[in-house]
């Protein structure tokens, strides 16, 4: 299938999964937890806090080289946004920073797989957040101690329940 008509499909709307196609345009899904939730959440508020400019966005759809990708986290600088406007279906590029979020049905071979497509896409960084709040930072060259980009962002998701 075509993006469009992803997004278009009836019976796919509204389901609790998030779905992506591979390059032969089958559809994937994958379901998140609500713990996938609370960080994809968090993440989106510190990032929008910290950027000067820019948009951030959950649920980011990116062309790459192997089919739509759903970032589950993507910062685009004013520029990036200029360029693509806001109004797409999917995202021909990368936005510059990319984040997933690991989870039971998100290994990390399958992120180490989106990782390479997102640079490919032309992502700047990508950053993968586990399953106890920590988050890893990369740039195409390797792993990076912080965020170049965004270098107050947090080593770690702290999830507090009071």
């Amino acid at each position: 299938m075509e993006w469009h008509e992803v997004i278009e499909h009836p019976s796919l709307k509204n389901l609790p999964f998030k779905i992506e196609t591979n390059k032969w345009g089958k559809i994937m899904m994958t379901p998140a937890s609500f713990l996938h939730g609370i960080y994809q959440s968090r993440i989106d508020k510190t990032l929008g806090r910290l950027a000067h400019e820019g948009e951030t966005a959950t649920e980011c759809p990116v062309q790459t080289s192997e089919g739509v990708r759903v970032a589950d986290v993507a910062w685009g600088s004013n520029a990036f946004i200029k360029r693509h406007g806001l109004r797409k279906l999917k995202l021909p590029e990368a936005p510059e920073v990319v984040v997933e979020i690991e989870s039971p049905s998100n290994t990390i071979g399958e992120l180490e797989e989106k990782k390479q497509l997102y640079f490919k896409a032309s992502a700047k960084e990508f950053w993968i957040c586990d399953q106890d709040g920590g988050m890893h930072f990369f740039n195409p060259r390797g792993e990076l101690e912080r965020s170049e980009i965004f270098v107050e962002f947090p080593e770690r998701i702290d999830i507090r329940v009071a």
